[in-house]
């Protein structure tokens, strides 16, 4: 019987490096840097390439992918206590060459991609030189993709794309953008959707703006717009008709390293609660000394290793299956309870520092928008309560007769049926 919660001795030398590493040399690029998704910014080739290069040299980079396309080819549980680490620097998945949406284009590419594409568009990608973005969600539709209408439409060699996109992350620094477009209408949206590979400066793809998220100077989403934009025949990815399933291959791994940072951030706001709570004085001594303060604390520290323990088994039945669909109902269930554990912990966090907490000297209005931002991406909280809740109901039957199976006096009348003889050889014995 394995089960077990010890990591492997060598695996856990590297994880004690990564940790020392990304906090004394990632985390203060995040207060000098800009955008880690602008790899033309000259401050990013002098400051960021030397560390990708020790990353490089300590066999952790791109730890997603497998040995043929220069990773480790890590499973989702390492990869999940890696990542608990890189989640606390926005600029360490970069770094570790891990970085969305470039993992998800990478995986999908390497599964999906014919051998020029891979060549033209996934070796520059993992190494780090380029960036890219995902286009799927659309301004009427969301991530609903039986409402998209976006079309893609053969005419010779080529296919002309036409439609609107929205929240295509880091489009304004992709050197190409793999588009989720309708090739046959007259069938399910999940038989008549291709995907294809635009690249950027392609005639016709125009980024009608650069949306922010929250108080962000600079928007980091952007709203696409698709004006005949023609791209050869040889840049549909995958199968016609088989974008759903690549975007279910996608999106499953995304969702959970989506969880697996997400531990980091809400660590990160707990240690500064805890820190404030020991540091903190009130006319009654230190906030820690408060059982309200206490409660806090408490709730906080269980719900964050709640959360852990879920991540990290539904990373060990990922690595057990190898097939996301048949762990769909963990996936949705991690990524239903990511934002409300985020939102909890920030919340007491942010009340627990006072004006403090709530004003831009402190990073948990930052976070609370974050929470809020992983409810939505990849599929709102609702869509996937729902996939867990229509999960867990097809192993259950509907009962027959009048009463339910829990009803007492139906089940005390069978254990006396069961049971007569004991029982009256019992009471004859008296």
């Amino acid at each position: 019987m394995a089960w077990d919660f010890d990591t492997d001795p060598e695996y856990q030398k590297l994880l004690d490096w990564a940790d020392t590493f990304v906090r004394e040399e990632v985390e203060p690029l995040d207060l000098v840097l800009g955008d880690p998704y602008d790899k033309t910014d000259p401050r990013f080739k002098q400051l960021v390439r030397p560390l990708q290069l020790q990353v490089k040299e300590k066999g952790l980079w791109a730890c997603h992918l497998g040995p043929e396309l220069g990773g480790q080819g890590f499973g989702q549980v390492k990869l999940a206590l890696l990542n608990e680490i890189l989640g606390r620097s926005r600029f360490a998945p970069s770094v570790f060459g891990c970085q969305a949406p470039d993992s998800g284009n990478a995986e999908i590419i390497a599964h999906f991609g014919t051998e020029e594409q891979k060549e033209r568009y996934l070796a520059p990608l993992l190494d780090g030189e380029i960036s890219s973005s995902y286009s799927m969600t659309e301004p009427h539709g969301g991530a609903d993709p039986t409402l998209f209408t976006t079309r893609a439409v053969r005419d010779g060699d080529g296919w002309v794309i036409n439609g609107e996109k929205w929240f295509s992350s880091n489009a304004k620094h992709a050197a190409f953008i793999i588009v989720m477009a309708v090739t046959n209408p007259d069938v399910s949206a999940y038989e008549g959707m291709s995907m294809f590979i635009v690249p950027a400066g392609t005639p016709g793809l125009t980024i009608v703006r650069n949306v922010g998220v929250g108080g962000e100077r600079e928007g980091s989403h952007g709203y696409l717009r698709y004006e005949d934009v023609r791209v050869p025949a040889e840049n549909l990815l995958g199968a016609e008709g088989g974008a759903f399933v690549i975007a279910q291959t996608r999106l499953g791994g995304g969702r959970i390293h989506h969880a697996m940072r997400t531990i980091a951030q809400v660590r990160k706001a707990f240690d500064m609660m805890c820190e404030r709570a020991v540091s903190r004085k009130t006319r009654y001594g230190a906030l820690a000394k408060l059982q309200m303060t206490q409660e806090k604390i408490a709730d906080s520290w269980i719900e964050v290793e709640q959360f852990r323990l879920l991540v990290l088994r539904t990373a060990w039945l990922i690595d057990k299956h190898q097939d996301y669909k048949l762990v769909r109902k963990d996936i949705a269930a991690v990524k239903a309870a990511m934002p409300k554990v985020f939102h909890d912990v920030v919340q007491r966090a942010m009340h627990l520092h006072g004006a403090l907490g709530v004003s831009g000297e402190m990073p948990f209005a930052g976070m609370m928008l974050g929470a809020q931002a992983l409810a939505i991406a990849d599929g709102p909280t609702e869509v996937h309560k729902i996939t867990v809740a229509r999960q867990i109901l097809r192993d259950y039957e509907p009962v027959e007769g009048l009463w339910p199976s829990g009803h007492l006096p139906t089940r005390r009348e069978a254990a006396r049926e069961r049971y007569a003889a004991a029982l009256e050889n019992e009471l004859a014995n008296e």
